[in-house]
């Protein structure tokens, strides 16, 4: 497993503990729920405890109301006048009949929106790290038919201009049969009918690498390495030749496998001569 990989492996385990760590906050459901009134002393409840149920209607000032028990006899006036009072009777009511209490539509919109946040961020983590599975660059890219790409990389005052291919981030260059025999590539499934693919990254600091006509090779523009046609090490601070795909004929057409880059040492010999011209980087910096 490369670092990328596990740098992404462990942002995704700190988002899951985070995760789980806002569900036992909303929910409650933790190692110990703890009843908070059990650590407040008696005579602090007893003091704080209203007197009336927030319910009630609220009286004028300086009235006070008065209940009259149903069991409890009123009293009739000596001169036999009929006294009125009235009487409040307060009827307990089912959960249906009441509904959703403030509290609980805020715990539900606070969980709701927590749950939609963890599954927001459980999709990003997910596509960082699950591989792409068809299309794009990690996948078999059809680059052409074959014959098409050889005419269009030789050039008529028999120059080469490799042609690129942005959906596999590769250079397709010739190889002849020649010289394939007697580079470090000779066997291995990164040539076929005399097409090579080198990726467009320069292995010092992955900077883009540019193709130079006039010398008929490579040369990044960033810190000097240079490199010949089919990606062999020539100069510059690179360790090491251009990466490589792994290639195939299939009906015709070039198949470049982006799904794993191949990389190869220094090479001992040029199998490809460099450079056939002035450098790039050398015009550049005389002028």
């Amino acid at each position: 497993m490369t670092l990328v990989e596990l740098s992404f492996a462990g942002f995704a385990l700190v988002g899951l503990l985070g995760i789980i760590g806002i569900v036992v906050i909303v929910t409650g459901r933790g190692p110990k729920n703890l009843n908070w009134k059990k650590n407040v002393e008696k005579k602090a409840l007893k003091e704080d405890k209203s007197a009336t149920n927030f319910l009630e209607p609220e009286l004028p000032k300086g009235e006070t109301e008065t209940i009259i028990d149903e069991e409890e006899e009123q009293e009739v006036p000596s001169d036999g006048a009929v006294k009125l009072e009235e009487k409040v009777i307060y009827e307990e009511l089912s959960e249906e009949e009441i509904g959703i209490n403030r509290r609980q539509f805020l715990t539900k919109a606070l969980r709701i929106s927590f749950g939609a946040f963890a599954g927001i961020q459980l999709i990003s983590y997910l596509g960082f790290i699950w591989p792409k599975v068809s299309g794009g660059f990690g996948s078999k890219i059809d680059a052409g038919s074959i014959e098409d790409i050889k005419n269009q990389i030789f050039q008529a005052d028999g120059s080469v201009i490799p042609a690129f291919i942005p959906a596999a981030r590769a250079y397709v260059l010739p190889l002849s049969e020649s010289a394939a025999a007697n580079s470090q590539f000779s066997s291995g499934s990164t040539v076929t009918d005399g097409l090579v693919a080198v990726y467009q990254r320069c292995v010092h600091l992955g900077c883009r690498v540019p193709w130079c006509n006039s010398s008929q090779g490579f040369e990044c523009p960033c810190h000097g390495s240079k490199y010949n046609m089919v990606g062999e090490y020539f100069a510059g601070p690179a360790p090491r030749n251009l990466d490589r795909f792994n290639v195939a004929n299939v009906s015709g057409r070039l198949i470049i496998d982006t799904g794993t880059i191949i990389e190869s040492p220094r090479a001992p010999g040029m199998s490809v001569k460099y450079p056939q011209g002035l450098s790039c980087i050398a015009l550049t910096t005389e002028e």
